[in-house]
């Protein structure tokens, strides 16, 4: 993964082109550690001659809203970076690499093709667990999961028959962890993603690499490696796993719009499937947009999703223990709902195989919270107000809001400036309990108990009469 902030998906982008209005670039908010990987630029550009774009528009612009319909509702999933680099865990023959994630291990220490190709030999996590995995994600309240298929290492974690550099032909291991956890999301109702490095690839032959290549084994043709391993692979994805829900693509170093339109054809494979905008160098095709480890200040004009890490890193690396507490990953979840966007947040395993406890502790406690106010977080829009409230964030669904109280007012008195609207029921969503309501010029007051129901964010219902009306 890298530093990454896209603005508008492409469906987006030329409806406003159509339109004839220029896209805004939108403000972001850093709500993590600075990642040292590559900054690519994903501003959105106005190349409706795109070849890439056109292709895209053509197979799948038509049936933009009504694939997005249900990924629209989830708003809350998992990310999975898992790979062969979760073996040194960010360590390389005995000094930690520091910069970027563990998974960028062989590019920031600039390790040899021969010397990381002997890593497989040592991944044998037997104590992985698909159902576990699952499991852990549904009780989170999260309902898809998006995991690395391959990384840019070129580490297949499926059994491919396009290079013996996957996990069942290389490894110990000798079973495909992709396929035991199709099975066990289709036995859960939990949708099933994958990313997949389809650019840098530091381990075949003419696989792209930021910052250039640092062994001479890695120099060949990209147009040859696209033919032999990105198309094979991705139809094997699209092919051998049932149905799936997302092709997550990543960092598209020199990814022409040519090479992109390579590519896009084996997506009718799944007809139902979604796309992020990271396939091609200019971020044009795709259904959503991917502001990684930001939030943006407003809500974007299209679809987009916010992927995050818990700590530092996205792969596993032992050194890091800086964990986000469950009440900053809450309270960022609430913060992306009420904005209209999607929430991916990422758990790295170990070599072994097992999601790190304070992954699993954090994700409990969201799951918790979740039982109670998911209701307010499912099937959401972003808030109609014109002004993010000093107490916390609002969400929508028709004619009611949703109140996410994060700071709970000590004078008893919460309220919600600029809505005009008169005839209002007020409950908290935990008990029941109603609450009394006044309506004046500035906006609506709600009188509420001295306790908080929740610590972290508690949540208030208001039913109104019609639509939201605001100032």
């Amino acid at each position: 993964m890298k530093k990454h902030l896209a603005v508008l998906s492409s469906f987006g982008l030329l409806a406003l082109v159509l339109a004839g209005t220029q896209p805004a670039r939108a403000q972001v908010t850093a709500t993590a550690p600075k990642d040292s990987a590559p900054s690519f630029s994903y501003a959105p550009t106005d190349d409706t001659n795109n070849p890439a774009l056109q292709a895209w528009q053509q197979a799948f612009g038509a049936s933009h809203n009504e694939r997005m319909q249900w990924w629209r509702a989830a708003r809350f999933g998992m990310f999975i970076h898992w790979g062969v680099y979760s073996v040194p865990a960010g360590m390389w023959n005995g000094t930690n690499v520091p910069r970027s994630g563990s998974e960028w291990i062989m590019n920031r220490g600039k390790i040899p093709m021969a010397d990381y190709e002997k890593l497989p030999a040592q991944f044998d996590p037997e104590k992985f667990n698909a159902e576990e995995w699952v499991s852990i994600a549904k009780n989170a309240g999260m309902k898809y999961i998006v995991i690395t298929a391959k990384h840019h290492d070129g580490f297949a974690m499926f059994h491919s028959q396009a290079s013996a550099f996957n996990i069942y032909d290389a490894t110990p291991f000798k079973r495909d962890p992709l396929k035991e956890l199709a099975d066990a999301c289709a036995k859960a109702g939990i949708k099933l993603g994958f990313y997949y490095s389809q650019a840098q690839d530091w381990n075949h032959p003419g696989g792209a690499a930021a910052g250039g290549h640092w062994d001479p084994a890695q120099d060949g043709d990209m147009d040859k490696f696209i033919d032999t391993v990105d198309i094979p692979q991705v139809k094997e994805l699209l092919t051998n796993y049932g149905k799936v829900a997302v092709i997550w693509w990543d960092t598209p170093v020199n990814m022409t719009p040519e090479r992109a339109e390579r590519l896009l054809p084996l997506l009718k494979l799944q007809p139902d499937i979604i796309s992020n905008n990271r396939l091609d160098s200019k971020k044009l095709t795709g259904d959503y947009g991917t502001p990684e480890n930001k939030i943006p200040t407003n809500a974007l004009a299209s679809d987009w999703e916010t992927c995050m890490t818990m700590n530092g890193t996205w792969g596993y690396r032992a050194a890091d223990s800086k964990w986000k507490s469950t009440d900053t990953l809450l309270h960022n979840l609430v913060d992306i709902a009420s904005k209209g966007g999607n929430f991916l947040l990422n758990v790295g395993p170990t070599s072994e195989g097992l999601i790190p406890a304070p992954s699993v502790e954090r994700l409990k406690q969201m799951g918790d919270w979740m039982k109670v106010n998911g209701v307010a977080i499912y099937g959401s829009s972003k808030s109609p107000l014109k002004a993010e409230p000093s107490w916390g964030r609002v969400t929508q669904k028709g004619d009611t809001l949703y109140l996410h109280v994060f700071d709970w007012p000590a004078d008893g008195k919460i309220v919600v400036t600029g809505l005009k609207n008169k005839d209002i029921a007020a409950t908290l969503l935990a008990s029941g309990k109603k609450l009394k309501t006044s309506a004046a010029d500035g906006g609506v007051t709600i009188s509420v108990p001295a306790t908080a129901p929740d610590a972290i964010s508690s949540t208030i219902v208001l039913k109104l009469k019609g639509a939201p009306e605001v100032e």
